[in-house]
C-alpha cells in the first residue's frame, strides 16, 4: 500500500499544481495530463484489486468512486483544453478541483487512527455539606439589610455591622 499512496500522492500534487493555476498550466498539460490521468486510473484499479480491512469497506468503496471521478475530470480538462483552449477548460476546473480534493478525502478516511488510551476515571469529589453555604448566603443577605438599615437611618454602628456580616459571610464557605 504504500508505493499506491506514494504515487497517488505525486499525481494529486501534480495535477493540484496545474488546477491551482489553470491560465498558465493548461496549455503546456497537454503533454503532461494523459500520464496523469493514467496514473489514477492504475491506482484505481490497483485499490479495486486490494481487498480491503474488516469495517473499511465503505471508506474503500469511497476510495475507488473518488478515483474515478478524478480520472474522469481529468478526461473532461483534457478534452475541453484540446477543442477549446484553457478558456473552455477553465470552466471544468472547480469541479476538477473537487474531484481530487475527494481523493484525498478518501484516501484520510482509510489511513489508519491511533486508539485514543483509555484514561482511567476521574475520581469525583463529594460535595460540600448545604450548610456551609446556606449560612455564608443568611450572613451576607442580613449584612446587606443591616448595612441598608445604617445608611438609611443614619447609624453608622448599624452600618458597620452590616459590613462585618458581609464580609464573614464571604470567608464563610469557600467553594
Amino acid at each position: 500500500m504504500a508505493g499506491v499512496w506514494s504515487d497517488l500522492s505525486r499525481t494529486l500534487t501534480r495535477l493540484d499544481a496545474i488546477a491551482g493555476d489553470p491560465e498558465e498550466r493548461l496549455e503546456d498539460a497537454l503533454d503532461t495530463l494523459p500520464p496523469l490521468q493514467y496514473a489514477l486510473h492504475r491506482t484505481g484499479e490497483l485499490v479495486v484489486g486490494i481487498e480491503p480491512p474488516p469495517g473499511a469497506e465503505v471508506a474503500h468503496a469511497e476510495l475507488a468512486a473518488a478515483l474515478a471521478d478524478a480520472r474522469d475530470a481529468t478526461a473532461q480538462v483534457l478534452d475541453a483544453v484540446e477543442t477549446g483552449g484553457a478558456e473552455d477548460a477553465a470552466l471544468l476546473v472547480h469541479e476538477w478541483r473537487g474531484a481530487l480534493f475527494r481523493v484525498r478525502l478518501a484516501r484520510h478516511r482509510l489511513v489508519a487512527r491511533p486508539r485514543a488510551a483509555v484514561r482511567p476515571p476521574v475520581p469525583v469529589e463529594a460535595p460540600r455539606a448545604p450548610a456551609a453555604a446556606l449560612a455564608a448566603t443568611l450572613l451576607v443577605v442580613v449584612g446587606v439589610g443591616a448595612f441598608t438599615s445604617g445608611a438609611v437611618l443614619g447609624l453608622w454602628q448599624l452600618w458597620a455591622a452590616g459590613l462585618m456580616l458581609v464580609a464573614t459571610g464571604l470567608f464563610a464557605y469557600r467553594p
